[in-house]
Protein backbone atom coordinates (compact mmCIF):
# COMPACT_ATOMS: atom_id res chain seq x y z
CA UNK A 1 0.00 0.00 0.00
CA UNK A 2 1.14 3.27 -0.99
CA UNK A 3 1.46 6.18 1.68
CA UNK A 4 1.33 9.90 0.24
CA UNK A 5 2.56 12.06 2.94
CA UNK A 6 -0.14 15.33 2.72
CA UNK A 7 1.31 17.37 5.17
CA UNK A 8 4.59 18.03 6.69
CA UNK A 9 2.73 19.50 9.73
CA UNK A 10 1.81 17.59 12.61
CA UNK A 11 -1.59 17.08 14.11
CA UNK A 12 -3.75 16.08 16.72
CA UNK A 13 -5.87 13.01 16.50
CA UNK A 14 -8.69 15.63 17.24
CA UNK A 15 -7.29 17.81 13.87
CA UNK A 16 -7.11 14.06 11.81
CA UNK A 17 -10.70 13.64 12.29
CA UNK A 18 -11.87 16.79 11.52
CA UNK A 19 -9.46 16.32 8.55
CA UNK A 20 -11.20 13.17 7.04
CA UNK A 21 -14.62 14.01 8.05
CA UNK A 22 -14.41 17.20 5.67
CA UNK A 23 -16.99 16.73 3.19
CA UNK A 24 -14.18 17.00 0.61
CA UNK A 25 -12.19 13.50 1.50
CA UNK A 26 -16.03 11.42 1.43
CA UNK A 27 -14.62 8.14 -0.39
CA UNK A 28 -11.23 9.00 0.41
CA UNK A 29 -8.47 7.02 2.82
CA UNK A 30 -6.18 8.12 4.89
CA UNK A 31 -3.95 7.11 7.97
CA UNK A 32 -2.77 8.94 11.18
CA UNK A 33 1.40 7.98 11.60
CA UNK A 34 3.53 9.85 13.96
CA UNK A 35 1.07 12.67 13.64
CA UNK A 36 1.08 12.80 9.88
CA UNK A 37 -1.94 12.57 7.84
CA UNK A 38 -1.24 10.32 5.14
CA UNK A 39 -3.46 9.61 1.88
CA UNK A 40 -3.69 5.57 1.18
CA UNK A 41 -3.65 4.46 -2.50
CA UNK A 42 -2.36 1.24 -3.99
CA UNK A 43 -0.50 0.63 -7.17
CA UNK A 44 -2.40 -2.17 -9.20
CA UNK A 45 0.50 -4.79 -8.11
CA UNK A 46 -0.20 -4.36 -4.55
CA UNK A 47 -3.93 -4.49 -4.98
CA UNK A 48 -3.93 -7.77 -6.79
CA UNK A 49 -1.84 -9.40 -4.48
CA UNK A 50 -3.78 -7.88 -1.39
CA UNK A 51 -6.77 -9.74 -3.32
CA UNK A 52 -5.37 -12.77 -3.71
CA UNK A 53 -4.61 -13.21 -0.07
CA UNK A 54 -7.62 -12.03 1.17
CA UNK A 55 -9.37 -14.70 -1.07
CA UNK A 56 -7.17 -17.26 -0.29
CA UNK A 57 -7.95 -16.88 3.52
CA UNK A 58 -11.31 -16.34 2.90
CA UNK A 59 -11.75 -19.69 1.38
CA UNK A 60 -10.51 -20.75 4.52
CA UNK A 61 -12.79 -19.30 6.29
CA UNK A 62 -15.35 -20.13 4.63
CA UNK A 63 -14.71 -23.98 5.41
CA UNK A 64 -13.77 -22.97 9.14
CA UNK A 65 -16.13 -20.28 10.46
CA UNK A 66 -13.64 -18.91 12.75
CA UNK A 67 -12.91 -15.26 11.92
CA UNK A 68 -13.48 -12.30 9.43
CA UNK A 69 -11.63 -10.46 7.11
CA UNK A 70 -11.32 -6.60 6.22
CA UNK A 71 -9.64 -5.50 3.24
CA UNK A 72 -7.92 -2.41 2.09
CA UNK A 73 -10.91 -0.18 3.61
CA UNK A 74 -11.18 -1.37 6.91
CA UNK A 75 -9.21 1.20 9.34
CA UNK A 76 -7.30 0.48 12.89
CA UNK A 77 -6.75 1.66 16.20
CA UNK A 78 -3.43 0.99 16.68
CA UNK A 79 -1.22 2.59 19.43
CA UNK A 80 -3.05 5.28 19.11
CA UNK A 81 -2.73 5.74 15.46
CA UNK A 82 -5.01 4.98 12.51
CA UNK A 83 -4.15 2.38 10.01
CA UNK A 84 -5.64 0.86 7.45
CA UNK A 85 -3.70 -2.60 6.55
CA UNK A 86 -4.71 -4.26 2.94
CA UNK A 87 -6.23 -7.17 4.44
CA UNK A 88 -6.64 -7.55 8.51
CA UNK A 89 -7.90 -11.08 10.65
CA UNK A 90 -9.67 -10.92 13.50
CA UNK A 91 -11.23 -14.27 15.39
CA UNK A 92 -14.88 -14.51 16.79
CA UNK A 93 -12.67 -14.75 20.03
CA UNK A 94 -11.38 -11.58 20.23
CA UNK A 95 -14.80 -9.73 18.09
CA UNK A 96 -17.93 -11.64 18.05
CA UNK A 97 -19.39 -8.91 15.23
CA UNK A 98 -17.97 -6.80 12.45
CA UNK A 99 -17.38 -3.39 13.59
CA UNK A 100 -19.28 0.10 12.61
CA UNK A 101 -16.46 1.76 13.38
CA UNK A 102 -14.43 4.01 11.13
CA UNK A 103 -11.50 2.70 12.55
CA UNK A 104 -11.88 -0.55 14.83
CA UNK A 105 -10.67 0.11 18.50
CA UNK A 106 -10.26 -3.67 18.84
CA UNK A 107 -6.78 -4.54 17.22
CA UNK A 108 -6.64 -7.39 14.31
CA UNK A 109 -4.50 -10.50 15.38
CA UNK A 110 -2.63 -10.64 11.91
CA UNK A 111 -2.18 -7.70 9.21
CA UNK A 112 -0.74 -8.05 5.72
CA UNK A 113 0.53 -5.09 4.56
CA UNK A 114 1.68 -4.96 0.98
CA UNK A 115 4.48 -2.46 -0.63
CA UNK A 116 3.41 0.08 -3.31
CA UNK A 117 6.80 1.49 -3.94
CA UNK A 118 10.05 0.49 -2.98
CA UNK A 119 11.37 3.87 -4.02
CA UNK A 120 9.25 5.62 -1.86
CA UNK A 121 10.78 6.38 1.02
CA UNK A 122 7.71 8.00 3.09
CA UNK A 123 6.52 4.67 2.26
CA UNK A 124 9.11 2.57 4.32
CA UNK A 125 9.58 4.86 6.87
CA UNK A 126 5.50 4.75 7.44
CA UNK A 127 5.68 1.13 7.15
CA UNK A 128 8.43 0.98 9.79
CA UNK A 129 6.48 2.74 12.31
CA UNK A 130 3.44 0.29 11.67
CA UNK A 131 5.01 -2.66 12.20
CA UNK A 132 6.91 -1.20 15.60
CA UNK A 133 3.20 -0.51 16.94
CA UNK A 134 1.61 -3.71 15.45
CA UNK A 135 3.88 -5.63 17.24
CA UNK A 136 2.98 -3.63 20.45
CA UNK A 137 -0.51 -4.70 19.91
CA UNK A 138 0.44 -8.39 19.48
CA UNK A 139 -0.54 -8.48 16.09
CA UNK A 140 1.40 -10.61 13.25
CA UNK A 141 2.58 -8.95 10.15
CA UNK A 142 2.83 -9.98 6.67
CA UNK A 143 4.87 -7.47 4.69
CA UNK A 144 4.68 -8.52 0.99
CA UNK A 145 7.67 -7.20 -1.25
CA UNK A 146 6.08 -7.44 -4.73
CA UNK A 147 9.47 -6.48 -6.80
CA UNK A 148 11.64 -9.41 -4.83
CA UNK A 149 8.85 -11.58 -4.30
CA UNK A 150 9.38 -12.08 -0.94
CA UNK A 151 6.95 -12.47 2.49
CA UNK A 152 8.35 -11.25 5.90
CA UNK A 153 7.03 -12.13 8.59
CA UNK A 154 6.91 -10.39 12.26
CA UNK A 155 5.79 -11.97 15.05
CA UNK A 156 6.11 -10.49 18.88
CA UNK A 157 8.94 -11.15 20.67
CA UNK A 158 10.66 -13.25 17.47
CA UNK A 159 13.08 -12.74 14.55
CA UNK A 160 11.82 -11.57 11.57
CA UNK A 161 11.17 -14.50 8.79
CA UNK A 162 11.71 -13.97 5.16
CA UNK A 163 9.68 -16.30 3.09
CA UNK A 164 10.58 -16.71 -0.92
CA UNK A 165 8.32 -18.56 -3.77
CA UNK A 166 9.51 -21.59 -2.63
CA UNK A 167 8.15 -21.74 0.72
CA UNK A 168 5.12 -20.97 2.50
CA UNK A 169 3.52 -19.58 5.16
CA UNK A 170 1.44 -20.71 8.34
CA UNK A 171 -0.21 -18.77 11.38
CA UNK A 172 -1.40 -21.86 13.05
CA UNK A 173 -2.10 -20.39 16.28
CA UNK A 174 -4.47 -18.23 14.54
CA UNK A 175 -5.86 -19.94 11.45
CA UNK A 176 -5.27 -23.61 12.00
CA UNK A 177 -4.36 -25.91 8.99
CA UNK A 178 -4.33 -23.03 6.91
CA UNK A 179 -1.07 -22.84 4.16
CA UNK A 180 -0.12 -20.43 2.14
CA UNK A 181 2.13 -20.89 -0.94
CA UNK A 182 4.00 -17.99 -1.72
CA UNK A 183 4.06 -18.77 -5.49
CA UNK A 184 0.08 -18.40 -4.86
CA UNK A 185 -0.37 -14.42 -4.32
CA UNK A 186 2.36 -13.26 -6.80
CA UNK A 187 1.26 -12.92 -10.77
CA UNK A 188 2.48 -15.35 -13.16
CA UNK A 189 6.69 -14.42 -13.92
CA UNK A 190 7.65 -13.64 -17.79
CA UNK A 191 10.47 -14.60 -19.36
CA UNK A 192 11.61 -11.07 -19.03
CA UNK A 193 10.92 -10.54 -15.22
CA UNK A 194 13.05 -13.99 -14.60
CA UNK A 195 15.78 -12.30 -16.72
CA UNK A 196 15.72 -9.26 -15.05
CA UNK A 197 15.81 -10.78 -11.32
CA UNK A 198 18.52 -12.59 -12.65
CA UNK A 199 20.62 -9.33 -13.84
Amino acid sequence: MQNTLLTIKRYTLDEFEAFINLPEHEGRRFEYISGEIVGVSSKQIASFIAAKILILIGLYLHENDIGFLTGADGGYKIAGERYIPDVAYMSYTRQAEVSNEGYNSIPPELVVEVISDLDNKRERASLRRKVVNYLREGIIIWVVDPQDRLVEVYEPDQPVKIFDEHDTITAQNLLPDFVLKITDIFPPQTEEDSDEANI
